[in-house]
């Protein structure tokens, strides 16, 4: 359910102290380029946490995460990460199902253990950044120095390419 997803996200952001500031939304301006446009926010400050998946057995998940006006670089950069040979978004079932969360809420908080989690190097030149808070009617804003406080996230360089 969103609530308990929400739940888990406020959850995980006390236990790891990130400072943050919660924004409560309409749940049908969730997805990110609906929330920039109502609510007057810039996309370039507006994350994506995208779960990708291998396409071949075993399956290999990971969350990766870039801003809204950048495209992630499914097919070189985050395959090259995960040492697969075929990589894609993975879909909104086994995205619901991994992580608890609907598109539109998905954050890199409150992330199944052992999920690997890879931050576009470019998040990390903003002051502030906006991402999903878990369910459709949150959104997290914080400054992406608090990112290092999740542990095993790695800050990549070239996860995002301009788009």
């Amino acid at each position: 359910m969103a609530g308990d997803s929400e739940t888990a996200v406020r959850e995980a952001l006390a236990q790891l102290g990130v400072a943050h500031e919660l924004i409560h939304i309409d749940p049908a301006f969730a997805d990110t380029d609906a929330f920039c446009e109502r609510y007057g926010y810039p996309r370039e400050k507006s994350g994506n946490t995208i779960i990708v998946a291998s396409r071949r057995e075993p399956r290999v998940f990971a969350a990766c995460l870039t801003t809204a006006d950048r495209k992630l670089d499914v097919n070189h950069k985050a395959r090259e990460l995960l040492g697969v040979r075929r990589l894609s978004f993975a879909s909104a079932d086994d995205t619901r199902e991994l992580t608890g969360m609907m598109i539109g809420g998905v954050t890199i908080f409150g992330l199944p253990d052992g999920l690997p989690l890879y931050v576009d190097a470019a998040v990390m030149a903003l002051d502030y950044l906006i991402i999903g808070g878990g369910g459709r009617s949150v959104k997290v804003r914080l400054a992406p120095d608090e990112l290092h406080k999740i542990p095993g996230a790695t800050v990549v360089e070239g996860l995002g390419i301009a788009g």
